[in-house]
């Protein structure tokens, strides 16, 4: 053993690691606070819609300032998530302007009844924050990727409370097929500080205990291989849906203005339809009543109701996440199928939670994990199914435009292209 060699190693090692624990520490508090802030922001907004619901007529008025807002800050065409995403890369800027124009725009979005998530805003609240707290401490251009990560990681974190799947989630996402690793030990400290700092704000993590574990065997596991089939032909179709309705309002509304006010004519004609506002915001109630409330029942279709709510929303112009939305989708798919497996429904939402996430997501590691954080470890062996069977049938599809399949789910083969 060279031991001169491995003395180097461990003193660059140590430097390294100093810098980057430092760094970490320093973006969890401040990427983690503004998140925190971000989220409490969007729980009194969605109360006050809840205690107004008729709040949701406003909703073109609410569209047509977003569209302006983004142009004062000289943004004609929001690239979002997607941006982040290659600048992971490809080593791009993120423009600073992008943490301010999200917050504001994903706030009025859940204010005035829009579907959308939180967590996807997020994606691009820590990406730009990590992006311009790395340039302000002078952090060299080659380490651009790493800085983006820890914004990342700390945004997700402080948002969705697990700050384990959050730090490989920020790793995993850009590129499927590899991990950024090196990026590792600052993604976890800006995690675990931002977790810290969101809990002090009063941010809690959900966590659902799942009361009727079935036992694992053959019977079981066979339906969960079943259901997650199923599951991974929803998320291919949640992702089909987003990205044809944004093409088709593009094309028959070139126009930006006029695209966010059809958008909410259909999003509120849609609610009248509907009857209530099941659908709108994050519909993260729903979410805790599958999990929590012994024997609830949602129609069918809800599944098909939010994707429909979601596309609208977003193609039009608003702003937001997918992330909770894909949520919503897989519970309730889970909900509807329980009736015909015979097994407990907040276990089947559970499953279906984390498996069209991992489909729409194509991070198979970061579900495991957020399964892990929200329903323990007492059904790992299921949700271990449910993650490998999706990730597998969900083929080349996913959320993101900008994110690369490297190599392929089938065979160990280079593929090197981009989702759809």
């Amino acid at each position: 053993m060279n031991y001169k060699d491995y003395g180097r190693h461990l003193l660059e090692a140590l430097l390294i690691g100093l810098k980057w624990i430092g760094f970490g520490i320093l973006c969890g508090i401040l990427v983690g606070g503004v998140s925190a802030k971000f989220a409490n922001g969007i729980v009194l907004v969605t109360k006050f819609r809840t205690a107004h619901p008729q709040i949701l007529y406003l909703l073109p008025l609410a569209g047509l300032f977003i569209i302006a807002y983004y142009r004062l800050l000289g943004v004609k065409q929001p690239k979002g998530t997607n941006l982040v995403l290659s600048s992971i890369r490809e080593g791009e800027a993120v423009p600073g302007r992008m943490a301010p124009l999200i917050i504001l725009s994903t706030i009025l979005t859940h204010l005035f009844g829009g579907s959308a998530g939180r967590e996807g805003a997020a994606l691009q609240v820590g990406g730009s924050m990590g992006d311009a707290l790395g340039r302000l401490v002078r952090i060299p251009q080659k380490d651009r990727r790493t800085v983006i990560i820890c914004g990342m990681s700390a945004s997700f974190s402080a948002l969705f409370g697990t700050p384990l799947a959050a730090a490989i989630l920020s790793m995993e996402i850009s590129t499927v097929g590899i991990m950024y690793y090196s990026s590792l030990v600052p993604a976890v400290i800006s995690a675990l500080t931002a977790h810290l700092i969101a809990q002090r704000l009063g941010v809690t993590g959900e966590a659902f205990p799942i009361p009727n574990l079935p036992v694992f065997g053959a019977r079981t596991a066979l339906i969960t291989i079943l259901f997650s089939v199923g599951c991974a032909v929803v998320s291919v179709l949640f992702c089909t849906v987003m990205h044809r309705m944004k093409r088709l309002m593009q094309h028959r509304f070139p126009n930006s203005y006029l695209r966010v006010l059809v958008a909410s004519a259909v999003v509120i004609v849609l609610t009248l339809l509907v009857g209530d506002q099941t659908y709108n915001g994050t519909g993260a109630h729903i979410l805790e009543q599958c999990m929590t409330e012994p024997g609830f029942r949602i129609v069918w279709y809800a599944f098909l109701l939010k994707i429909l709510f979601t596309a609208v929303t977003l193609s039009g112009g608003f702003q937001g996440g997918e992330i909770v939305p894909s949520l919503f989708i897989g519970a309730t798919f889970g909900n509807a199928v329980a009736a015909f497996s015979g097994l407990d429904p907040a276990f089947l939402s559970a499953l279906g939670m984390c498996a069209v996430f991992c489909g729409v997501t194509n991070c198979p590691m970061a579900t495991l994990l957020i399964s892990f954080e929200l329903f323990g470890f007492g059904a790992s062996s299921f949700f271990l199914i449910a993650v490998a069977i999706t990730y597998l049938f969900s083929g080349n599809y996913g959320l993101y435009a900008s994110q690369k399949i490297l190599y392929s789910k089938l065979e160990h083969s280079r593929v090197d292209r981009f989702t759809h």
